[in-house]
């Protein structure tokens, strides 16, 4: 017997309006919190809204995950509505507490939740959604799907490069003194994941530079694994990822490259500019 499943993420999983609403994806929005109050992305604030509110803003705004309690109503609403079971993709747990929340949610709700961790954020979440569809739309049982989606946490890659290191600085993420030198010495650093984990993988001399490194490691992946779409993630910043964009079509004709923004969320730590690659080895 086909279960009835729901697909279940929060906004930094970049979902377009158009495939959200043709297989009815569940997104929680993440909260931006300024000093007047919160704003959950995408629906209280656009990304153009956010950003003009970040250049103005005198106290730097923090993030935050969904409440447990609007997990827990999602989850009895699912279930009420004949729902077998969901699939919950949710940002890593190193920089979230959403899939903690989730599962606990589950239980709370009494509803079959297979709660994911991604292990990163942004562009391989969305794909995990899609590919998850897709096979079951091709008839595989859902532990299958769990499976596949489970194993894509593991060969899902995300670099970016902060414009500087004033918002990161901003949000305590470095030191004051790092971000003035990065600042005037015109060092560019490259962030990546590791398990989870958020590291800074290479510093170097001038943006030019910082993209040639994340590049190669795109062109080293290319070589070994099987990838045919990458997305060039940006905050705010769609000229400089289009350039991007255009240079890798030129090298990989043959692979799809989207043009993608990144949450707002990201934007708070790593500042308005930053751009970035992401993909997932097949």
């Amino acid at each position: 017997m086909t279960k009835k499943i729901a697909w279940v993420t929060d906004t930094a999983a970049l979902l377009n309006e158009t495939f959200i609403k043709k297989y009815n994806v569940h997104v929680l929005p993440l909260n931006i919190v300024f000093s007047e109050g919160a704003f959950r992305e995408t629906v209280d604030m656009t990304h153009d809204e956010f950003y003009d509110k970040l250049r103005s803003a005198k106290v730097h705004p923090k993030t935050s995950q969904p409440a447990i309690g609007e997990m827990v109503e999602l989850y009895k609403k699912l279930k009420a509505e004949g729902y077998d079971c969901a699939v919950a993709v949710h940002t890593s747990s190193d920089l979230s507490g959403t899939y903690q929340s989730s599962q606990t949610a589950a239980q709370l709700a009494n509803f079959q939740v297979y709660s994911i961790d991604s292990k990163i954020g942004s562009y391989p979440m969305g794909k995990m959604i899609k590919d998850g569809i897709a096979l079951v739309d091709k008839g595989h049982d859902i532990e299958e799907v769990v499976a596949h989606i489970e194993k894509m946490t593991e060969n899902a890659e995300l670099s970016f490069i902060p414009s500087s290191l004033d918002q990161l600085h901003k949000s305590g993420r470095v030191s004051g003194t790092k971000a003035f030198l990065s600042n005037l010495l015109n060092i560019k650093v490259v962030i990546s994941f590791d398990n989870g984990k958020v590291v800074m993988k290479e510093k170097v001399r001038a943006d030019k530079r910082a993209k040639k490194y994340v590049t190669d490691l795109l062109r080293n992946d290319i070589k070994n694994a099987d990838i045919k779409e990458v997305a060039v993630i940006n905050c705010n910043n769609d000229k400089d990822a289009q350039t991007w964009r255009d240079g890798l079509l030129q090298e990989f004709p043959e692979l799809k490259v989207l043009v993608l923004p990144l949450s707002a969320c990201v934007g708070v730590h790593a500042g308005e500019g930053t751009t970035g690659l992401s993909w997932v080895k097949c």
